[in-house]
């Protein structure tokens, strides 16, 4: 195909361990894999190492450019989890995991402790949902390892953020918020480039927040770095469209297709081959 890369978005690399990841020629997508009892939509499916493994290979081979593995449930109301038991879930997963996909992997974790394991058995990006916030020795962990890090907006806790959120301006206030994450990255010797920002839909966030931050996606632009999104199976799709969990993947990739067309470099999903068929085709468009 001809033209400039999808979306008009700009081009940036990211650096892993054994690869790079180009963004901005198209659309990357993050494959989710939750190693956990009570996530809100696939907890307790992937509790065992063998299943999550197998649940990974297949993603990477429908498409995933990356995985992401989590430890621990961060849906509204859930209650944190030690840092033995977050470990004891993903480390397992992440090594075999290493071994059987070539795509890099992903740990979803606020825990230094656990990026530090996590990118030690084999992982090699770290997706922080507090926007390096609730942890203050993971920037010295994402800045020691070089390694991509996803600085994330949440606002409050995953305990308390959906009792009231509120904003002055939603999308001037999340731009600020991960502006503040990326100069913590680099006050600790992290290298900008390596950034990544999600603008944390869900995270704190009403109904009207989150079809806000969609329409508006374009001005994280301001931040100069690759735009990372996750709306998979969220409870705004379900209350837009009076409908539960399990039928809410219409409603997703309706809106993996408005932040494509927005300028979204990564799209973080629970299902890879339909999302893979959104995003290339989205692609196709933007660049025709």
């Amino acid at each position: 195909m001809s033209g400039s890369p999808a979306g008009g978005r700009k081009r940036y690399v990211l650096r892993c361990r054994d690869s790079e990841l180009v963004l901005g020629q198209r659309t990357l997508l993050m494959g989710v894999i939750n190693v956990t009892p009570d996530s809100f939509s696939d907890g307790g499916l992937f509790v065992e190492p063998a299943g999550a493994v197998a649940h990974g290979v297949g993603m990477a081979e429908q498409g995933a450019d990356i995985i992401d593995i989590g430890g621990e449930s961060t849906r509204p109301g859930s209650q944190a989890v030690s840092l033995e038991e977050e470990l004891h879930r993903i480390i397992p997963v992440i090594r075999e995991l290493s071994r059987q996909v070539s795509v890099p992997l992903s740990v979803d974790t606020y825990k230094a402790n656990v990026a530090e394991e996590a990118l030690d058995a084999g992982a090699q990006i770290v997706n922080d949902v507090s926007g390096l916030r609730f942890d203050p020795r993971m920037t010295q962990v994402t800045a020691a390892y070089d390694c991509p890090v996803v600085v994330m907006h949440m606002q409050g806790s995953p305990q308390t953020m959906q009792m009231d959120p509120r904003y002055d301006d939603v999308m001037n206030d999340i731009v600020a918020y991960l502006q503040e994450g990326i100069e913590r990255h680099c006050d600790a010797g992290g290298d900008p480039r390596q950034v990544v920002v999600d603008p944390g839909i869900g995270f704190g966030k009403t109904v009207q927040h989150n079809l806000e931050i969609l329409k508006r996606l374009q001005e994280l632009a301001a931040l100069d770095r690759p735009i990372m999104i996750g709306t998979s199976r969220k409870s705004f799709i379900g209350k837009v469209l009076g409908c539960e969990v399990h039928e809410r993947q219409v409603g997703t990739l309706a809106t993996i297709a408005v932040g494509v067309m927005h300028g979204v470099h990564i799209v973080r999903t629970h299902e890879t081959g339909v999302a893979r068929q959104v995003v290339d085709m989205v692609d196709a468009v933007m660049n025709a």
